[in-house]
């Protein structure tokens, strides 16, 4: 039985944009764990799911087949699904107040204003869960922000987002074997 879900949110179906920069963490991670092909659609949470393990840790990776806002409602299903608690929760989302590169593990706390994140707190009523802030900096000049987060980044941007995803990979799996029982630290 898993014991722990890694949630990417987004919006299901718009790839490569920065608003579901967290998707292309979990389609990183699944690579880097060897279970790519394992992505199945899981009507029970409304969501792609592929179960992993990780330090000896098995894991559910989740993308949620919703819009941003009601991602919640995908990563309560599949707690309920798996008997995981708001602590056994990684939400992995892009973060405006980070520059671009920059990845962080927050501990609990607020949604900042993130739709995605808030959805997931009203969802599991508890503001618990780990997240895994990814940096995609702030839009400049007369953009506004909803259409910065839904537009694709740019080209000198992709040039650099192998590097971020990998670098958001290692550090969630940093955190992950930090969790594990010392046993399987292997």
């Amino acid at each position: 039985m898993p014991v722990g879900q890694v949630a990417g949110l987004g919006n299901y179906g718009l790839w490569g944009t920065r608003h579901s920069v967290g998707m292309a963490v979990l389609d990183r991670l699944a690579r880097q764990l060897a279970v790519a092909e394992g992505w199945r659609v899981d009507r029970r949470c409304c969501a792609d799911v592929a179960l992993a393990t990780a330090h000896g840790l098995e894991l559910v990776l989740l993308k949620p087949r919703r819009f941003m806002n009601l991602n919640g409602l995908s990563v309560a299903s599949a707690a309920e699904i798996y008997s995981l608690g708001p602590e056994d929760i990684y939400l992995v989302h892009d973060d405006l107040d980070k520059a671009l590169g920059k990845v962080a593990i927050k501990l609990g706390g607020s949604a900042r204003g993130h739709n995605g994140v808030q959805s997931c707190i009203s969802a599991l009523h508890s503001s618990e869960m780990t997240r895994l802030r990814v940096g995609i900096g702030r839009p400049e000049g007369a953009v506004t922000v909803s259409s910065y987060v839904l537009a694709p980044f740019s080209t000198g941007e992709q040039e650099k987002l192998e590097q971020i995803l990998a670098q958001a990979v290692t550090c969630l799996l940093e955190h992950i074997q930090s969790r594990a029982p010392a046993g399987d630290r292997g």
